[in-house]
């Protein structure tokens, strides 16, 4: 919180449901939300009754390779993108 008791972070949160390339395209839309944080990154997939994810500090093209989204199988997938700091507003 900052001194006037409003959040400092500012993130960018995407999912996809009922697609086999979920963590793919859940890349993407995190690519495109990256304006909203650029600290860290990370997606989570639905596969046989288990989360499996993968996450890491930087742009989500540091933290992602097409092996890393290869192991995210699933037909379920949720990504972020996190920025925490001095923000003008949120």
């Amino acid at each position: 919180m900052d001194h006037m008791g409003k959040p400092r972070e500012a993130c960018g949160i995407f999912g996809i449901y009922g697609h086999p390339e979920g963590a793919k395209l859940s890349y993407f839309g995190l690519y495109a939300l990256q304006h909203r944080g650029q600290e860290s990154a990370g997606i989570a997939v639905a596969r046989n009754q288990k989360i499996v994810g993968h996450n890491g500090m930087g742009l989500v093209p540091d933290v992602f390779d097409m092996t890393h989204l290869e192991q995210l199988e699933g037909g379920s997938a949720i990504g972020h993108v996190r920025y925490y700091g001095e923000l003008d507003t949120c």
